[in-house]
């Protein structure tokens, strides 16, 4: 299955500007000095202000090159907040012109108030199928309506131990920010666990994950977020190290998703997970996500394909086995993958 095409240099250009704009106002909002903090071999960095007597830090993200150059030019960006602000309205008016997809209101204004509690801030990770709509930004790709897999359930995953490590946390509950949509934990035990979130309006679900570092697949809690998830196994792989993504209701929202590599990989093996039970079609739709993109990457990214499908094949036998028997399932993947 192939896309319906590329979006013209215009829009691809556009929504890396939208982006690009996004992460600027994200360190433009810095209230004091920013702090460089090293725990566990590995760098962050945070806002160090003080209230009153009392100083507080707020985490601002990982080390990296780009985020340090941000940081030497908070000065100069607060300066232009509203003149970037009226940028990205005249960007997104651009994408949407162009026939960008996006996501729909309801999810865009759920997305937005997490964002602004920090879900995204402090490791959240979007997977699933609204992770999969934002690749049309990342890849400059053209979805159809129907291969992009109209759904308005919303996936979220995180690391356990990132959300220990930061020793920060949102700024609103997000129990408290869910019902204020209309959303109540689906039917558990304990709802001071629940991991799961149905809308009554509309049946939306909203879902908390966190990679499964034992052989049991139970509740865990995140501290960052303030909310339980369901650990699974093979998660791990799919949020190592996530990009940014934008997107495109109201003025922009700056969210995490996945590598679009580590995403197709994942797909085929959770795929696999599925088939024969009750989730069978949803192993459909993901062979279909999966096959898209490899077909997309394999063209444009090859060597990230590559080195994303040999980190999984080292990764042990029953992982080469669900990759095998999902790959089985795809008529000419086999030689695809092959031949990278």
């Amino acid at each position: 299955m192939t896309p319906v095409g590329y979006h013209s240099p215009l829009v691809h250009a556009a929504y890396h500007d939208l982006l690009r704009s996004l992460l600027d106002e994200a360190v433009s909002a810095i209230r004091g000095t920013p702090t460089r903090v090293e725990r566990n071999g590995r760098v962050y960095w945070y806002d160090s202000y003080r209230i009153g007597s009392e100083v507080k830090k707020s985490y601002i993200g990982e080390d990296s090159e780009g985020l340090r150059l941000r940081l030497a030019q908070v000065p100069a960006l607060r300066e232009q907040i509203a003149a970037a602000q009226a940028n990205r309205t005249r960007l997104i008016r651009i994408l949407r012109a162009e026939g960008f997809l996006g996501v729909d209101a309801g999810t865009g204004s759920l997305l937005a108030a997490m964002a602004k509690t920090g879900v995204f801030r402090l490791g959240g990770t979007l997977v699933g199928t609204v992770a999969f709509r934002l690749y049309e930004g990342e890849l400059g790709v053209r979805f159809g309506l129907e291969q992009a897999a109209q759904t308005n359930d919303i996936d979220i995953a995180s690391f356990e131990r990132l959300s220990l490590a930061l020793d920060d946390a949102v700024e609103e509950a997000l129990p408290r920010l869910l019902v204020g949509f209309s959303f109540a934990p689906a039917p558990v035990l304990d709802e001071r666990r629940a991991w799961r979130w149905r809308q009554s309006r509309s049946e939306t679900l909203v879902e908390f994950l966190t990679p499964a570092f034992t052989e049991r697949e139970e509740p865990r809690q995140l501290p960052a977020l303030g909310v339980h998830a369901q650990s699974l196994h093979y998660l791990n792989y799919l949020i190592a190290e996530p990009i940014k993504a934008a997107v495109t209701y109201r003025g922009g929202v700056l969210v995490q998703i996945p590598r679009p590599e580590r995403f197709a990989i994942h797909k085929l093996i959770v795929s696999d997970r599925r088939q024969g039970g009750p989730d069978s079609l949803k192993a459909v739709k993901d062979r279909r996500q999966a096959a898209m993109l490899i077909d997309i990457l394999a063209r444009d990214r090859p060597d990230e394909l590559r080195e994303a499908y040999t980190d999984a094949l080292a990764r042990g036998p029953r992982w080469r086995e669900r990759l095998a028997s999902a790959i089985a399932r795809i008529d000419g993947l086999e030689q695809q993958l092959a031949t990278l």
